[in-house]
């Protein structure tokens, strides 16, 4: 067994999961590589209790991240921080040689997005990957099977959408995502947009254009001293893009929605595809449940079929069980680190979020706020 001795920077809701998902790496089954966990960081020192309470193995316990990255005794990094550091803690650790994975949107904005990829380019050993665990889902992966297999026939339309309703409440308290100077113009295209648009980009469905309309609900909320304070971000987006399917040359609308104010919506991650021959709805709410209709003339009816823990990575769960959030999430740690140690997948749709995908993702938010901005349909130009 190999182990890849981890460091961890910002330690808070997703670094807990990263670390929980490390502590479960003997539910696997079938992996010849690990992680272990050497090292944490956070700004402030409260959070990293939790960590070194819960981890014997963990070594260093610092505040400042340029400790960590100058320890030898960390291959790779996890770096879950607001987006305006992105660009300058993931260049920081890929110039010190550590593999990466990345949290969303991979920098604030295109600039910072750019920034990342040149480092990577001066460091082809560095392993980066983007975080994004729906897809792992077991019949998400079977509607990603299908993708592959094009058994959908013509593609007539996709909506995917990522909707919760934390933000519901005007009460709720200020935080950083609803700043422009820590979270970006992007607002919840930024933080959300990459759960939508990870499986069309990995199925090469990038949008030639896209007319997006973004709204913003609360002018204001209270802040850390209970005063009204302006929220700048974008609440609730809508894009309509006119998409291209690579198989069979022909478009079609594809609509992505990242929503944080959507009533009735928990944490709901959606997708669907309409083809002329076969279709399929999947949603996280139904989280062990596929929908399918196959068309082949006369009646059409769609089809419920329960999924088991049917999983890329195999586990010592027993194929009835269901499957649930902390389970995806080991599934894409199992592929991220199964694809550090290898450089390679057991499919397409079975890796993490690749840079070039991060690249393209900002250049689909870019133009969607061109395209807000401007009440028009934008072109967007993958180069």
């Amino acid at each position: 067994m190999k182990d890849i001795r981890f460091g961890i920077i910002g330690c808070g809701l997703m670094g807990r999961e990263f670390a929980s998902a490390a502590a479960r790496w003997c539910h696997l089954q079938q992996m010849d590589a690990r992680p272990v966990l050497a090292a944490v960081c956070d700004t402030t020192p409260e959070p990293l209790r939790w960590f070194t309470d819960n981890f014997a193995g963990i070594k260093q316990s610092t505040t400042k991240y340029e400790e960590l990255l100058a320890n030898p005794a960390v291959d790779a990094v996890y770096i879950a921080v607001p987006h305006n550091l992105h660009a300058r803690l993931y260049c920081d650790a890929i110039a010190a040689g550590k593999h990466l994975m990345g949290e969303k949107p991979f920098g604030i904005d295109l600039a910072a997005n750019r920034a990342i990829q040149s480092a990577l380019k001066k460091n082809p050993a560095i392993f980066a990957r983007c975080s994004s665990e729906f897809p792992f889902f077991p019949a998400m992966q079977r509607i990603c099977r299908m993708i592959e297999r094009a058994e959908f026939g013509t593609i007539l339309e996709v909506n995917a959408s990522f909707q919760h309703s934390s933000d519901l409440d005007p009460a709720k308290p200020m935080n950083w995502k609803r700043t422009i100077a820590a979270n970006g113009e992007y607002g919840c295209l930024g933080d959300l947009g990459m759960h939508p648009l990870h499986v069309p980009l990995r199925a090469g469905w990038l949008p030639r254009n896209v007319r997006a309309i973004l709204t913003r609900l609360y002018a204001q909320r209270p802040g850390r001293d209970g005063k009204p304070t302006t929220c700048e971000t974008w609440d609730n987006a809508t894009l309509l893009c006119e998409t291209a399917d690579p198989q069979t040359g022909t478009t079609f609308p594809m609509t992505i929605k990242t929503q944080r104010i959507a009533p009735g919506e928990k944490n709901s991650w959606n997708f669907e595809i309409l083809g002329s021959r076969r279709c399929a709805r999947f949603s996280t709410k139904q989280a062990n449940t596929i929908q399918l209709l196959d068309y082949t003339g006369g009646e059409q009816c769609w089809q419920q079929i329960d999924m088991g823990h049917e999983m890329t990575y195999p586990t010592i769960t027993g194929g009835i069980f269901e499957t649930g959030f902390p389970d995806v999430i080991l599934q894409m740690w199992a592929a991220f680190v199964s694809e550090l140690a290898h450089r390679k997948t057991p499919g397409k749709f079975t890796g993490c979020v690749t840079p070039q995908e991060t690249y393209l993702h900002h250049k689909i938010l870019t133009a969607a706020l061109e395209s807000h901005r401007t009440a028009s349909v934008v072109k967007i130009d993958p180069n």
